[in-house]
């Protein structure tokens, strides 16, 4: 026992078991109010209706707007709405064909209507879109068989022969569902999140770390002999770190579409990024920084799209991810990994992150008085490192 009081007699045991507190408090919190109601905001994604055939087609396209949860437009052709789904700017296509009536009035054919999905999304993407895809052939299924039997009825014919014809109306039309940027498994669908969230962590404890080493060399260094030391560290640690994460998820099969280097200098980016942002806190608010940045991993598990859509977040932490580094690095991800458009307006949003927080560093270095013997000291060290006698 006199260990133990020993042991709570010591600011650092209190400042741990706060710690574990603090990550309850905030992530409960962060976590319940970030999804709540996110099965209410369905309509927040969309869906693009190109129709090439201008009778049952038509009539399909028409009643999709008004039966289905989500948000629907109607694309002119498969050109743009394969661009759109590509930039992320709606979840599916929904293609009826020009042949769509003809078939379907064929006894013996069937009609498909197309769907493209884009895979390189949160995989609640793809489970949504999926289900849509059955609402709507079950509609219009219902449509064709309703018109194939007001059809055989109009023609009067025996009730044996029309009881043979209306076999085949059981089903009438198809799904066709096909994927672009297809990924490969659970594993390489978590990989972006597990990306985010072991290079923001390790960003945080380096920072958290790296401050108190500063903290012990301060009676003998100048505020900008550390801020240069600081520099020196964090880029070479950002280059190396990233590679090491980058070739684990090459020698683990993680599927990288882009290939090596384009994912370790993308990875060096936002780790960058990252340890720029967790340091400039510590830096600026002092021990409440190392709070701030605890705040900042939920918020940013929550808000970066790395497991549910953006798009169904609520607008607050939908505009909160904007601004947000690991927003950036999960869409850059899943470009580099699983396809999709280029990363460079992502990565000019990491440097301008970036770039805002360094000079927030250089700002509050510049502005922190040291006392007159941290000065001297930093003097008298320097002089001495000039005036070494040659050999």
């Amino acid at each position: 026992m006199n260990t133990v009081r020993e042991l709570l007699k010591m600011k650092t045991t209190i400042i741990g078991i706060a710690v574990a507190l603090l990550f309850q408090l905030l992530f409960s919190i962060i976590w319940m109010t970030g999804y709540e109601g996110m099965s209410d905001r369905v309509n927040k994604l969309s869906i693009a209706v190109v129709n090439e055939d201008a009778q049952s087609g038509a009539v399909i396209a028409k009643q999709l707007s008004a039966g289905l949860p989500v948000h629907v437009e109607t694309a002119a052709d498969m050109a743009s709405a394969r661009e759109r789904l590509e930039d992320r700017d709606i979840q599916m296509i929904v293609h009826i064909p020009a042949e769509f009536t003809s078939l379907v009035a064929e006894r013996d054919s069937k009609a498909s209507i197309q769907y493209v999905v884009n895979e390189s999304n949160p995989a609640m993407i793809k489970s949504i879109m999926t289900s849509i895809a059955s609402q709507v052939t079950a509609a219009a299924n219902k449509q064709a068989i309703a018109a194939s039997a007001q059809t055989v009825l109009s023609q009067g014919m025996p009730a044996e022969k029309a009881a043979a014809m209306s076999v085949p109306l059981s089903e009438r039309v198809i799904s066709d569902i096909q994927s672009v940027n297809i990924v490969d498994g659970t594993n390489n669908q978590m990989v972006p999140m597990m990306m985010v969230l072991a290079s923001f962590v390790g960003a945080m404890i380096m920072a958290q770390n790296l401050e108190l080493s500063m903290t012990a060399i301060s009676a003998r260094t100048g505020r900008w002999q550390r801020l240069g030391a600081r520099i020196a560290i964090t880029i070479p640690a950002a280059i190396i770190v990233s590679l090491v994460g980058t070739s684990l998820v090459m020698l683990l099969g993680g599927q990288v579409e882009q290939g090596f280097w384009a994912l370790w200098g993308y990875q060096t980016l936002f780790v960058l990024t990252f340890m720029i942002v967790a340091q400039s806190l510590l830096v600026l608010l002092g021990t409440a920084g190392m709070l701030i940045n605890i705040a900042l991993l939920s918020v940013q598990l929550v808000s970066s799209g790395a497991m549910m859509p953006r798009e169904m977040l609520s607008s607050f932490y939908l505009n909160l991810g904007s601004v947000l580094p690991a927003t950036y690095a999960v869409e850059g991800l899943m470009n580099l990994l699983f396809g999709g458009p280029g990363i460079g307006g992502d990565a000019a949003a990491l440097f301008i992150i970036a770039g805002v927080m360094a000079l927030v560093m250089i700002g509050m270095t510049a502005l922190r008085r040291e006392p007159a013997s941290n000065t001297a000291a930093a003097s008298a060290g320097q002089t001495r490192s000039n005036t070494l006698p040659e050999s």
